[in-house]
């Protein structure tokens, strides 16, 4: 016994051991990575705080409701302790502390001027969850937010308000369109039970009749399926579907106009051939380019480049614009 303790002791000084080569955020529970009896710990039972933890350990430990980590001996509460949802611990902190920050700065793009400031505000976000996730500068950053909170108590009070307002009406949206869901079920419940009774009735008539009746059976059968025509289109005829709002808001059952979108009436676009200001000589155009002897001394172009859309005249032209350019130019 003694010396399946000493190696119990020796396996999980050795799993620690190999813990604090990867930098774990505060310190771990030994029951995650050790042997807790002759049982592991389930991955999924471990319980996140600031520290890692297992179920038993937190039972154990705060069964007062707060205590000290026998680690690091900081002060933990049982219940800032949950449990872990991802399979990255550093996922599941920035999540809970994305909520946490969003509680606060939960201004919407209706409270600013221009988009500019609402996408600064957004950048300011995201920097405050970094340095809270990644421990950067911990107390100036929260003393930003008690700051941005005690500014804004009242901003932060009404956004509160209308999320709370806005999750109601969509809670209240969602159970009228479950209760209307409910009702059309039913309702094509009756109709099915009322055609299979129509169908067993008919059938036991066209029975009755060919028993008791002297017409051809022909006849008889022509004149039940008339009827048995007559009855379904009874049954079947469409009741009036009211107009359903899903949860998004979106309005069904109404008609959709198809009608072109109107154009605005505009003036046809004229074509101004672009100014340019080169400070030197005019180039002549493209036509005059072989008549005055510039292309004397440009490679002619074999019909692949005209083809691929070279011609010499456009290569001279682009040189000459490049020695033409800035000759008349005097400093100040």
């Amino acid at each position: 016994m003694l010396m399946l303790g000493a190696l119990f002791n020796q396996s999980v000084s050795k799993r620690l051991d190999s813990l604090s080569a990867i930098t774990p955020l505060q310190c771990l529970c030994v029951h995650v990575w050790g042997m807790q009896g002759t049982y592991l710990v389930p991955f999924e039972d471990t319980v996140q705080n600031k520290q890692f933890q297992c179920e038993s350990c937190v039972e154990l430990l705060f069964v007062r409701g707060a205590g000290n980590c026998h680690e690091c001996d900081t002060l933990l509460r049982k219940s800032n302790f949950r449990v872990q949802l991802f399979e990255d611990p550093a996922i599941d902190k920035e999540v809970e502390i994305r909520k946490k920050v969003l509680k606060i700065y939960n201004k919407r793009e209706d409270d600013f001027p221009s988009l500019n400031e609402y996408n600064d505000f957004l950048e300011e976000i995201e920097e405050i969850v970094y340095n809270l996730t990644n421990n950067v500068d911990l107390e100036n950053t929260k003393r930003k937010m008690e700051l941005y909170q005690k500014d804004n108590k009242e901003v932060i009070q009404k956004n509160k308000i209308k999320l709370t307002r806005e999750q109601e009406e969509l809670e209240e949206a969602l159970e009228i369109e479950r209760q209307e869901s409910e009702r059309r079920r039913l309702l094509i419940q009756k109709e099915e039970q009322i055609q299979q009774i129509l169908k067993r009735k008919n059938k036991q008539a066209l029975l009755d009749d060919l028993e008791k009746s002297s017409l051809p059976a022909s006849l008889l059968l022509a004149q039940h399926k008339d009827r048995s025509t007559q009855l379904e289109m009874q049954v079947e005829k469409p009741s009036q579907v009211r107009p359903v709002t899903f949860s998004t808001g979106i309005k069904m059952g109404q008609a959709i106009s198809l009608a072109p979108v109107p154009k605005l009436e505009e003036a046809l676009y004229t074509y101004q051939p672009l100014q340019v200001e080169t400070y030197g000589p005019q180039v002549p155009e493209l036509g005059m380019l072989g008549r005055l002897g510039y292309l004397t001394h440009v490679r002619a172009a074999s019909p692949q480049d005209v083809a691929g859309g070279y011609t010499s005249s456009l290569a001279c032209s682009r040189a000459l614009q490049d020695a033409f350019s800035g000759l008349f130019w005097h400093p100040n």
